[in-house]
């Protein structure tokens, strides 16, 4: 992950991955975004508590270098 950012209004997680893919998880509460910048391994977390439990959409595709 490069950047992650949250709007606690909308319940809305953003992240941009090392790829340059940028998504959208939606419905997420605001304690999963605190523990994702929490723990020590933001990937591991990201597997086990974020993919695939939120519906999410891409923002942006992944960058073809």
């Amino acid at each position: 992950m490069v950047t992650v950012g949250y709007d606690s209004g909308r319940r809305m997680l953003e992240i941009e991955f090392r790829s340059g893919a940028i998504y959208r998880y939606l419905e997420v509460p605001e304690e999963i975004y605190r523990r994702l910048l929490a723990a020590e391994s933001k990937g591991h977390f990201f597997g086990a508590a974020i993919r695939n439990k939120f519906r999410s959409e891409r923002v942006k595709a992944r960058s073809s270098k």
